[in-house]
């Protein structure tokens, strides 16, 4: 087996992705948007419509200097808004604002596209054994940081 080609086929895999993402965004007039922004939206999406940078950061996986610019440029949109916390000033939370509610249903339409290409004649047996290999595969990475 050539193995080698892995980690080459993930990197081509993934720039294809962003790419064929980028596409969707504009054709659903987001171009302002980038891809990382769909992570940002999405787990605001999932969780209420308001988070702290540190529970966004935690969510997709990212270092919270990685997020600040991603929601400063959400900011900047009007898709997100900060919001002092009630009862402890020293927390701030991002929430959506009405723009980024309105955009949901094109980035649930655009993640449901994403998906149909990726597992495109997958089976659920081999959805399945595929997400264990690239967790395990991740795991790798994550022992040696």
């Amino acid at each position: 087996m050539n193995d080698k080609y892995i980690v080459y086929f993930i990197s081509k895999t993934k720039k294809k992705m962003l790419k064929f993402i980028e596409k969707k965004l504009k054709e659903k007039g987001l171009d302002d948007l980038i891809p990382s922004h769909g992570n940002v939206l999405t787990a605001l999406y999932e969780n209420g419509g308001r988070l702290t940078m540190k529970e966004i950061a935690k969510r997709i996986g990212k270092d919270k200097s990685t997020v600040t610019p991603l929601v400063e440029k959400l900011l900047k949109l009007g898709y997100v808004e900060k919001e002092k916390s009630q009862n402890d000033k020293r927390v701030t939370y991002i929430k959506l604002t009405a723009k980024g509610r309105q955009i949901e249903s094109k980035y649930d339409q655009i993640s449901g596209d994403v998906y149909d290409v990726a597992y495109r004649g997958f089976s659920d047996d081999e959805k399945e054994i595929f997400l264990g290999l690239l967790k395990r595969l991740n795991d790798n990475f994550t022992e040696t940081e």
